[in-house]
């Protein structure tokens, strides 16, 4: 079994907590997680790879233990996020790479990856969306937020950060649930709880927009560039569609797409299944 090391990159003055497994002189595979959670969410998943592939794993800013500053002294943005990932892969080494990308690690890996090319050996997608059928009506209350951003639709969206709703996106669509653990849901709860993080979370489901607005242009760099393209996906998840996983064809013929029986955290219950079909596919890249 592979070591998993707990490391914090100093990133500019930003301190990156993150996760790293696996042989230095590995092939180099970067994970990104989603909301709410954090680089915990790929517990399971870095033992299955960490004997072929050099792994690491960071919070995004303002998620898990990498640094939280207020809204007053840096912007949650998409945008901004992705600068900081984007520097921090530079900091630890990470000069080409395969990237994992799920949730709000899909907007942030693929800005860096259309940012950097020429960095990016592999794109594994899991319910890491880039088309606009990929979107379910899950997403009505935070569009409309988008198109109105008054205080009263800003607080409807205060639902989404209640504990309930927590397990709720953990177990929806999994049809046994005690295969999905609750040290998860607790964890993502009790940072959803800190002071100041409601407001960060209310901030990046606004900024959310202008990743959709990104869609056409990373459906260009997928077009251009046609990176090696594995999909991974919860097809129960009531976020993000099946369609979403299908339309990456349309710009990378060669994708590869596979779906699982499970929701929007499919590594809670099929991280083997997963972990299979990613080393086979990256073994050919």
């Amino acid at each position: 079994m592979a070591t998993t090391n707990y490391r914090t990159a100093n990133v500019d003055g930003f301190n990156v907590f993150y996760r790293e497994a696996g042989p230095a002189d590995a092939p180099k595979l970067l994970l990104l997680h989603g909301f709410p959670s954090s680089s915990h969410m790929f517990r399971d998943l870095i033992p299955l790879l960490a004997d072929r592939f050099h792994i690491v794993a960071p919070d995004l800013p303002g998620f898990g233990l990498s640094d939280m500053p207020s809204r007053e002294t840096f912007a949650y943005t998409f945008d901004h996020l992705a600068d900081v990932i984007d520097r921090f892969t530079e900091v630890v080494g990470f000069d080409t790479f395969a990237v994992y990308v799920f949730d709000y690690g899909a907007p942030t890996g693929f800005r860096i990856a259309a940012r950097h090319p020429e960095r990016i050996t592999a794109i594994i997608s899991q319910n890491g969306n880039a088309y606009e059928e990929g979107l379910s009506e899950g997403w009505n209350p935070i569009r409309a937020y988008w198109q109105d951003p008054t205080p009263a639709n800003r607080e409807v969206l205060r639902d989404m950060l209640k504990p309930e709703t927590t397990r709720w996106q953990y177990v929806h669509g999994v049809s046994d649930e005690s295969r999905v653990s609750p040290d998860g849901i607790a964890l993502d709860n009790y940072y959803l709880a800190r002071p100041g993080a409601d407001e960060i979370q209310l901030d990046l489901f606004g900024d959310y927009k202008n990743n959709v607005s990104m869609y056409p242009a990373f459906q260009a760099y997928f077009r251009k560039h046609t990176p090696r393209f594995l999909a991974v996906w919860g097809k129960n998840d009531p976020f993000f569609l099946p369609p979403g996983a299908e339309a990456f064809k349309r710009d990378i013929p060669g994708a590869e797409v596979h779906f699982f029986d499970t929701g929007h955290f499919a590594l809670e219950t099929h991280a083997p299944d997963i972990a299979k079909v990613i080393g086979d596919f990256l073994e050919t890249v």
